[in-house]
């Protein structure tokens, strides 16, 4: 019973099923949005208009299609397949190789008449052939009149490390999905932020108890006015608060620290500081308005108690300027940084407060995911080794001599016919 089942696990229609149960299960996770919020499914998914006649919000959150990879049924698909590639790699590639190894010799001449290329030598010295198959690095075993020979059997052992590094490819793919997390925090400059707006993790996730400081945030812009890129200057910061590491981040450049990655991946403008006339620094904070697909920030500073007149400053860009329009919309002029502006309230723009969008992300099995695809790359490499086989056997004075290669077939041919000329 414990053979029939080990040889099921083993089975290759067996490995391919689960494959295209994976496959399938992985296109799920491409299709639908995966970690949302309930209210994005209910809003992309509801229940008066299914999406193909049954997928609504309801069903996605009971099947977990919300978070395939990390769902328990996925995983243990992925351990089910792991399994069978470890299955057959013991009963099948294992005892494969070690019969390549054994010494095959052909006892009767009408053997030779399985191979895919043989013949029949009469005038050729059997010491001759010999040096010639040796010069081609073939090991030679010889029983009297009856020789074998081969080489390229470590190319045998690809499948091998195929299955291998397969296996690690899904270790480390579950070990990720267990024990990673990614959160995201929008921090204005200057804070200091500690990692709690966590939008997926593991079950086996320990977030880590470091803070970090955004030292300064600034952007660069093109010729045309357009953001080139943005930057954010952060520090790590240890339980007592002292820098262990800082750097400055931009887009694809993250900062990484004790398996844990911080990305560069959104901006923002919060408030403004405006100095009144009585050198009060008062703060207001600032509402975006999207523009012709362009972010526009505004805010309203009222110039009487009632709050019915006033002044809209307008910002657009990080470059230290905004515009101003009275409360009919009537443009009045550009607000410069440290520069008064002369309106009914005479007001000085002090700083434009800007907060950077930073995405933490820790996955502890790309380790171990990249060392599969090496040894992946590693067993193609190997594979292009070709193993051959040669037997020979000498009857009175005749030398009956064949061989099978598992491919090139025509390079085989090639060197064997350099053996027999």
């Amino acid at each position: 019973m414990k053979q029939s089942l080990f040889k099921s696990l083993a089975d290759l229609r067996f490995a391919i099923t689960i494959l295209l149960i994976i496959a399938s299960s992985s296109i799920i996770g491409t299709v639908i949005e995966q970690d949302q919020s309930i209210e994005t499914y209910k809003l992309n998914y509801p229940l008066t208009n299914r999406v193909f006649g049954f997928l609504s919000w309801d069903l996605i959150l009971r099947l977990g299609f919300d978070h395939v990879y990390t769902t328990w049924w996925f995983i243990t698909f992925i351990l089910l397949f792991g399994i069978s590639l470890l299955t057959c790699t013991l009963l099948q590639q294992f005892p494969s190789l070690k019969i390549a190894r054994r010494c095959q010799f052909f006892r009767t001449t009408k053997q030779f008449r399985l191979l895919n290329i043989s013949t029949k030598l009469q005038h050729l010295p059997l010491t001759q052939l010999l040096f010639r198959i040796k010069e081609n690095q073939y090991s030679i075993f010889q029983q009297k009149d009856i020789i074998y020979c081969y080489k390229g059997l470590i190319g045998r052992i690809a499948p091998i490390v195929v299955h291998f590094s397969m296996i690690l490819i899904l270790l480390g793919a579950v070990f990720g999905s267990l024990s990673g997390f990614k959160a995201q925090e929008i921090v204005p400059k200057t804070e200091i932020f500690h990692i709690q707006n966590v939008l997926s993790n593991g079950q086996l996730t320990t977030i880590p108890k470091v803070s970090t400081r955004i030292n300064d945030f600034w952007i660069t812009y093109t010729k045309q006015r357009t953001v080139s890129q943005f930057y954010s200057d952060i520090s790590i910061l240890n339980v007592d608060g002292n820098e262990i590491e800082r750097k400055t981040i931009f887009v694809n450049s993250p900062v990484k620290y004790n398996g844990v990655d911080y990305y560069q991946t959104d901006w923002n403008l919060i408030g403004l500081r405006i100095q009144n006339p009585d050198s009060a620094i008062l703060q207001y904070p600032l509402v975006s308005i999207l523009n012709n697909r362009n972010k526009v920030w505004l805010t309203w500073i009222p110039s009487d108690q009632e709050l019915n007149k006033g002044i809209t400053i307008l910002i657009d860009n990080l470059q230290g300027y905004g515009s101003v329009y009275n409360e009919a919309g009537l443009f009045l002029g550009n607000l410069e940084l440290n520069e008064r502006f002369n309106s009914n309230v005479p007001i000085i723009l002090t700083d434009i407060i800007s907060s950077t969008g930073i995405q933490i992300k820790a996955d502890p099995g790309i380790p171990i995911i990249y060392a599969g695809f090496m040894f992946l790359m590693l067993s193609t490499l190997i594979s292009y080794i070709t193993y051959s086989q040669i037997w020979i056997i000498q009857y009175r004075k005749q030398i009956f001599i064949g061989g099978n290669t598992n491919r090139a077939t025509f390079d085989f041919e090639l060197e064997f016919f350099k053996f027999i000329k």
